[in-house]
C-alpha cells in the first residue's frame, strides 16, 4: 500500500484529504506545518508527498527541498489557493512533479497522483536499467519435465505468494536468477522492481555502497547522493546472487536490514525504511560456511527460512533434449538461419557429458555447435566436447580428444591449481589474489566461476 504524506495547515482540508485518499486504498498521513512535514519525510518512508504552498513555520518549497534531499524520486504535488504562473514554474524549477490550484478537483488530484508513482516506478526502472548487463525482454521461463524439476516448480508455486525469504542452492550454471525471476513473477511484487546484484562480482569495498548508497561526500568522489540497489527494489524483490561471498562487517548490516526493514546510507545520519522481499543464492555450502565462521549463523537461518535447492544437470538428464531444441530455436532466431536437426549420436554425447557448467555450459555449447554447423544438422564433430570421461584434473589420458582439447584441459588444470594456492594465500581475498595473479579482478571471478573453484 502507498504511503501518502499531506501537509496542510488548514483541519478541514486536512481531513478531507485524508478521508478521500484512504477510499483510494492509499495509506495517509498528515502533518499541520511545514516543520513537521519536514520531520515526518526525514523519519518515515513516503511515496508522495502533497504539500500546500504556504505553510507555517516552513513552507511548501521548503517542504519540497527535504523531500528531494531524503529521495529525489518521490513525486511531491504542491497544492495552493494563490496560482499564478510564477508560483508554479518556481515549484515545478524546485522538482514539484504538478501543481494543483485550490480549490480541489479531487478527481483531478486522484489522476495526478495515479501518474506520479507510474512515473516514479518508470524513473526506478531506467536507473536499474543503467546498470542492467543485458536487454532482456518478458518473464523467463523454466523448462524441463523431470521428476526433480517438477519438485523445485511446485516448491517455487508455493512460496512465491508468500513474503518469505528464499534461499536458492546449486552449483555454478544451474540457473538461481532464472528461479529468483520466477517467484518475483509469480509474487504480488510482480509489478515492482526485480534487481539482482552479484555479491561476488563487486570488490568487497564497493559492495557496501551499490547495495545500501551513500549520502554527498560521504567519501572521495561522491559528489552527490546515490541510491543503492536495495532502496530501489522498494516493494520489489532483491536478488543477492552468490551471498556466500559478502564479508562478515556487511553481512552484520544486511541481518539488521532484514531485521528491521530499513537501511542506512553510507555516509547517512538517519535510516531509511524500506519494503523488499529478499531472494539469496549460493553455489557455496552456507552450512559449512558457518561452520567455518566465514558466514554469520544468525543471517543464515534468516536467508534460509525456505530454502530451495536446483539440482545439476547431470541429476535431470531427461530435460536435456528439450533443452537443447529450446537453444537451437533461440541461437538459430538470433542468428537468423534455418533451424537446424542434431543427430542421434551428437545427443547421444550431450546425454552422457558430464556438464559441470550445468544448464550455462550446455547453452555455450549449442550456441558454438550452431556456428561451426555448415549443413542442416549438428554432429558431434560440431559440439567438440571430449567424449569420454575427461577425467578430473586431466590425470589420465583424454580419450577421443584433440591436441587442442588435451592443450585447453591441461592449461584449465594449471590454472585451477595456481588460483586455488593464490587463494588460499590471500585467505580468499580475490581483489589481492587478482593482483598476485596479474588478471583483472572480473577475470579472476570469471575463471573461478567456470573451473568451479570453492573459494
Amino acid at each position: 500500500m502507498e504511503r501518502i504524506l499531506v501537509v496542510e495547515d488548514k483541519e478541514s482540508m486536512a481531513r478531507m484529504l485524508k478521508e478521500t485518499l484512504e477510499l483510494e486504498g492509499y495509506e495517509v498521513i498528515t502533518a499541520r506545518d511545514g516543520a513537521e512535514g519536514i520531520r515526518m519525510i526525514k523519519e518515515n518512508k513516503v511515496d508522495v508527498v502533497l504539500t500546500d504552498l504556504r505553510l507555517p513555520k516552513k513552507d511548501g518549497l521548503e517542504v519540497l527541498k527535504a523531500s528531494r534531499e531524503k529521495n529525489p524520486l518521490t513525486p511531491v504535488i504542491v497544492m495552493t489557493a494563490y496560482g499564478s504562473v510564477e508560483t508554479a514554474v518556481n515549484a515545478m524549477k524546485s522538482g514539484a512533479y504538478d501543481f494543483i490550484t485550490k480549490p480541489l478537483d479531487t478527481d483531478y488530484l486522484q489522476l495526478l497522483i495515479t501518474r506520479s508513482l507510474k512515473n516514479q516506478r518508470l524513473l526506478t526502472e531506467n536507473l536499474l536499467l543503467k546498470d542492467a548487463l543485458s536487454d532482456r525482454i518478458g518473464t523467463p521461463y523454466i523448462i524441463g519435465k523431470s521428476a526433480a524439476m517438477i519438485e523445485v516448480a511446485g516448491n517455487i508455486q508455493k512460496v512465491a505468494p508468500t513474503k518469505s525469504t528464499v534461499l536458492l542452492l546449486g552449483e555454478s550454471g544451474t540457473g538461481k536468477e532464472l528461479f529468483a525471476r520466477a517467484i518475483h513473477d509469480l509474487s504480488p511484487r510482480r509489478d515492482h522492481p526485480f534487481v539482482p546484484i552479484n555479491c561476488a562480482a563487486i570488490p568487497r569495498e564497493l559492495l557496501e555502497s551499490e547495495l545500501f548508497g551513500y549520502e554527498k561526500g560521504a567519501f572521495t568522489g561522491a559528489g552527490e547522493r546515490k541510491l543503492g540497489k536495495l532502496e530501489l527494489a522498494d516493494k520489489g524483490t532483491i536478488f543477492l546472487d552468490e551471498i556466500g561471498e559478502m564479508d562478515m562487517a556487511l553481512q552484520s548490516k544486511m541481518l539488521r536490514t532484514i531485521q528491521e526493514g530499513e537501511i542506512d546510507r553510507v555516509g547517512g545520519t538517519g535510516s531509511v525504511k524500506i519494503d523488499i522481499r529478499i531472494i539469496a543464492a549460493s553455489n557455496r555450502n552456507l552450512e559449512a560456511a558457518v561452520a567455518g565462521k566465514t558466514f554469520r549463523e544468525d543471517l543464515y537461518y534468516r536467508l534460509s527460512v525456505f530454502p530451495v535447492t536446483i539440482p545439476p544437470l547431470r541429476e535431470r538428464r531427461d530435460d536435456i533434449p528439450v533443452l537443447v531444441e529450446h537453444f537451437i530455436s533461440k541461437y538459430a532466431a538470433e542468428m537468423n538461419i534455418p533451424h537446424k536437426k542434431i543427430s542421434p549420436d551428437a545427443m547421444d554425447i550431450l546425454m552422457n557429458y558430464s556438464w559441470k557448467g550445468n544448464v550455462r555450459e550446455l547453452e555455450n555449447v549449442i550456441e558454438r555447435a550452431l556456428i561451426l554447423c555448415e549443413g542442416d544438422t549438428i554432429t558431434k564433430k560440431e559440439l567438440r566436447l571430449i567424449s569420454a570421461a575427461s577425467s578430473e584434473e586431466c590425470g589420465g589420458d583424454i580419450a577421443g580428444g584433440t591436441l587442442d582439447e588435451v592443450a585447453k584441459a591441461a592449461l584449465k588444470t594449471a590454472e585451477t591449481r595456481r588460483i586455488k594456492e593464490v587463494l588460499e594465500e590471500t585467505h580468499g581475498n580475490k581483489t589481492r589474489a587478482a593482483e598476485i595473479l596479474r588478471v583483472s579482478y572480473k577475470t579472476l571471478l570469471t575463471k573461478i566461476k567456470d573451473y568451479e573453484i570453492e573459494s
